[in-house]
């Protein structure tokens, strides 16, 4: 069963023109849906490093007076269900996005200049997400990615999954090498002999240093003015945008977009693989990597959260299964989407995935006015499971939101903005 709820795909439609958009039965409502998931768990995977510092992000001693209970217990829960494997779906997804588009304007006579423009639009929401708004930012990633796979895009299917997948590995096997030797030097004897003095005084400084570095932080978010942010930002971090065009892509983001965009070619998203098997596959993909997952979150736990432990297990370990997490999520999603989209609420969560961009930027401006000194001055303040409560209204404000402005609105405000800017035409707003 196709995901083309139905009529024939506007993205296979010769005639289709760049004013017309998506109309709703033509639309892959599995990629609606699965975004849709996608997006709201990517504020429970950032809402931590929105209220606290970096470091509290994957390691629970820097949290306001350490961690409670509470805290370790949604960061084992996070650290399995959430972080990495939503970024990692969001990375197949844009794949997939990125392949469809190209459809459409080949059907159209254009070219990857189109998809070009469009991606350099997308590059500059990034830096303004980056400097204006919050650090995390994962549009430019995403553009400059999409820039990295625009001479790959006539590649075979084949080609592109195999690339992908060496990618990937080779991103993979090289954080586990950096983090893997960083968590030797701290707990292996006979490595830390060889290190020089001020290597091995580095490793021993590094949790109090962290903790110093987060009490400062903290104390700066909590006075600073909006514009003594932004010039902390552009005066200090400009080097982490850099890294985040650059380093993730190689590391992570390239291999994961070509896997998506091979697996859109390959009917995984509408309906050309039995959903049957899909869906099988899918459970066996899902439960093994959070099966693998959660041996793996118990480590650091048990252990007490030792700094270089956490980080490991944080950043490569628990990262392990992100792909066959995602996958298996996307394939249960992809068998029962048109389905699922036909319920209440998993038409809500169609609705917000059409509109992905405009909640994921929302969602941080909201952000902004949360956490700020200048605002409600919550920065460093709440724990995991007062967070929590704000994830659970924002996704409700998600749910509650998208679809009635989409009954009135062809697009979702930043996807309409996106549109004009790629095209440089004022495309109708209202319907």
């Amino acid at each position: 069963m196709a995901t083309v709820v139905s009529g024939q795909p506007d993205e296979l439609r010769a005639d289709a023109t760049p004013d017309q958009p998506v109309r709703a039965g033509e639309r892959l409502v599995t990629l609606d849906l699965i975004r849709g998931v996608a997006v709201l768990g990517i504020l429970f995977a950032n809402i931590t490093a929105f209220g606290h510092p970096d470091a509290a992000y994957f390691w629970p001693k820097a949290l306001p007076g350490g961690a409670t209970l509470g805290d370790k217990v949604i960061w084992y829960v996070q650290l399995i269900f959430v972080d990495h494997k939503c970024r990692g779906l969001f990375s197949l997804l844009f794949g997939a996005g990125i392949y469809l588009f190209m459809e459409r304007a080949w059907a159209r006579g254009s070219s990857r200049w189109l998809q070009f423009r469009r991606l350099c639009w997308l590059l500059a929401f990034g830096a303004v997400h980056y400097f204006l708004i919050w650090h995390g930012d994962i549009l430019g990633t995403y553009a400059a990615t999409g820039l990295m796979v625009l001479p790959m895009l006539k590649w075979s299917a084949s080609k592109q999954l195999k690339t992908g997948i060496v990618l990937y590995s080779l991103g993979m096997l090289g954080m586990l090498t950096m983090l893997g030797g960083a968590w030797l030097a701290a707990n292996n004897p006979s490595i830390a002999a060889h290190l020089s003095d001020s290597q091995r005084e580095e490793v021993v400084s590094a949790e109090p240093k962290t903790l110093e570095s987060v009490a400062k932080n903290i104390e700066f978010m909590q006075s600073a003015s909006y514009p003594e942010f932004v010039t902390e930002q552009v005066t200090k971090h400009a080097g982490g945008f850099l890294q985040s065009l650059v380093v993730v892509p190689l590391m992570e983001t390239l291999g994961l977009v070509l896997i998506g965009m091979a697996l859109y070619r390959r009917g995984f998203f509408s309906g050309a693989i039995d959903p049957a098997k899909l869906r099988r596959g899918g459970w066996i993909a899902l439960l093994g990597g959070l099966g693998f997952t959660a041996l793996v979150a118990l480590w650091p736990e048990a252990t007490g959260f030792p700094f270089f432990t956490t980080l490991l297990t944080f950043n490569e370990l628990g990262r392990l299964a992100q792909l066959p997490i995602a996958l298996g999520l996307a394939a249960i999603l992809a068998a029962d989407g048109p389905r699922l989209a036909q319920t209440p609420i998993g038409n809500r969560f169609a609705a917000a995935g059409r509109m992905a961009f405009s909640n994921y930027l929302g969602t941080s401006i909201l952000m902004l006015f949360v956490f700020q000194g200048w605002s409600l001055g919550l920065f460093g303040e709440l724990h995991r499971v007062q967070l929590m409560l704000i994830v659970f209204a924002v996704w409700t404000g998600m749910l509650l939101w998208s679809k009635p402005w989409l009954a009135h609105f062809r697009y979702g405000p930043l996807e309409w903005l996106w549109r004009c800017l790629t095209y440089w035409k004022l495309f109708p707003f209202r319907r």
